[in-house]
């Protein structure tokens, strides 16, 4: 992924989507409970499904009037190539599953793609107040503070990651996984298996990991943590090593000093 050509409107829209994302992020923390909700899959299903409808309740037409002429991109599930023109691709609570679970890995997501690239994004942690930002050409911040992929050039080092994109992925993609876990704890030094992609990510944009990559294309889990890493200095391919878009079947982000290498472990794979 590329970022050499500036989003020029960036400055003034990420203070609006900023804001619009932190108020966002407050509906989701009156909704969190100290305990688990729900027993059955439908119940658990029922209560995703109402996080997800309480925040876009709050969020979703303010975000749209932020940026005239924009489109919604329905389905937080989907994947591929969205047709030409300027999208808002929201995930309302990415890792719903676990604020469901009463667990801490979740956040509100809101990025702009322009023509299948991400050109802004702000992903805001309401548990922590932690707000993650990056506009094309302009950097990726924690907080206003730049942030910086691992110098790490060492794949037997690192601490990398990976997880499954949806519920009930296919076979052959829970096999990918699997085999990709057992290829790299062989060659790295720690794999973390969670969810979701973007709790990682943020952590490949800061330093703290050295690599994430996901056997899919669900877009709304990746935009927003491919900007900040490419932004924060980091590579951005597809497991063939081509640059990756919104159009990309799988997903490697990863410090410069260690792509090469967790390419080599990772494509034969997929």
């Amino acid at each position: 992924m590329s970022t050499t050509m500036p989003f020029a409107a960036g400055t003034t829209l990420l203070a609006d989507v900023t804001s619009l994302v932190r108020t966002a992020g407050r509906t989701l923390l009156d909704r969190r409970t100290p305990h688990a909700r729900g027993v059955s899959l439908d119940e658990i299903v029922d209560e995703i499904h109402a996080n997800d409808d309480a925040v876009l309740d709050v969020l979703r037409e303010p975000l749209l009037r932020t940026r005239p002429g924009s489109r919604w991109a329905e389905d937080e599930l989907a994947g591929g190539a969205l047709p030409p023109g300027e999208w808002w691709v929201v995930d309302p609570a990415e890792g719903n599953i676990n604020h469901v679970h009463a667990m801490e890995d979740w956040a509100v997501t809101a990025t702009l793609v322009r023509d299948n690239q991400p050109v802004l994004t702000v992903v805001h942690l309401p548990l922590t107040g932690e707000t993650y930002t990056a506009v094309a050409g302009g950097g990726a911040r924690l907080d206003g503070r730049p942030l910086k992929v691992s110098a790490k050039t060492d794949l037997g080092a690192t601490l990398t990651g990976t997880g499954q994109a949806r519920p009930g992925e296919d076979m052959r993609t829970f096999r990918r996984i699997g085999e990709s876990v057992t290829a790299m704890l062989a060659s790295g030094l720690v794999v973390r298996v969670s969810v979701p992609a973007t709790m990682q990510l943020i952590h490949v944009a800061a330093g703290r990991m050295d690599a994430f990559w996901q056997f899919s294309d669900v877009r709304s889990g990746l935009v927003a943590g491919a900007l900040l890493v490419s932004e924060a200095g980091g590579t951005v391919t597809d497991l063939a090593g081509e640059p990756w878009s919104t159009a990309g079947r799988d997903f490697l982000a990863a410090a410069p000093g260690v792509h090469t290498a967790a390419l080599e472990v990772l494509s034969p794979i997929a």
